[in-house]
């Protein structure tokens, strides 16, 4: 078995970056170690899952957080929705990895050019509509780019708004009882980050 193949051990929440780091810098150089199915592997994670990572991702086809974090099976608890957004159901998965997996990391980790938050700008600044589904889905973004500039190029604003909109989902998961009480306990770390299109590194936020 390989190190990447591994059924993930207990790792705390600085660790567990590190690990997310390491596997994008292979990635970046094209050293990434893909792991290949394993009938022992997938016999161990049978018997249940201890992921060191829970990321909540965009749907983006061209940002798959295993293969950027060249993260093996059982390794990373993913929830994927377009733009990143916090709901119901996302805050919901979110505190079943807390109470049940204790992934001690969390990540936000949005990407460049990101047509989920574009299409915010749009609304925002143009007062584009959109369908009643995909509406309501940008109002999750909105209220995380109020402070965007208007005199910023279209460009420039939609690098800050992706930036902007990783911090807002931040936020609002810092907002609730059951992270401030895992905050608390100094085991959970809540990291923001973006994925370069143009270079597969991903860009962690201080």
């Amino acid at each position: 078995m390989t190190a990447s193949s591994q059924a993930p051990q207990s790792y705390n929440a600085n660790e567990a970056l590190a690990r997310l780091v390491a596997g994008n810098e292979r990635f970046v150089r094209g050293e990434a170690r893909f792991p290949t199915m394993q009938k022992e592997v997938l016999a161990e994670l049978e018997k249940g899952q201890q992921p060191y990572a829970t990321i909540l991702g965009c749907s983006d086809s061209r940002v798959p957080p295993e293969l950027v974090f060249d993260a093996g099976f059982g390794e990373l608890f993913i929830l994927r929705v377009a733009g990143n957004v916090i709901s119901p159901e996302v805050m919901g998965t979110l505190q079943y990895a807390g109470i049940h997996l204790r992934t001690p990391l969390y990540v936000v980790l949005g990407h460049e050019g990101c047509g989920a938050v574009q299409a915010a700008l749009a609304v925002k600044w143009q007062g584009a509509r959109e369908p009643a589904r995909i509406a309501q889905l940008l109002q999750n973004i909105t209220p995380g780019l109020r402070d965007i500039s208007a005199e910023l190029t279209p460009q420039a604003q939609l690098t800050a708004a992706v930036e902007a909109n990783v911090r807002w989902s931040m936020h609002q998961l810092l907002e609730t009882p059951e992270a401030r009480a895992r905050l608390a306990e100094g085991v959970m770390k809540l990291v923001g980050a973006i994925y370069e299109l143009k270079t597969g590194r991903v860009r962690f936020l201080r």
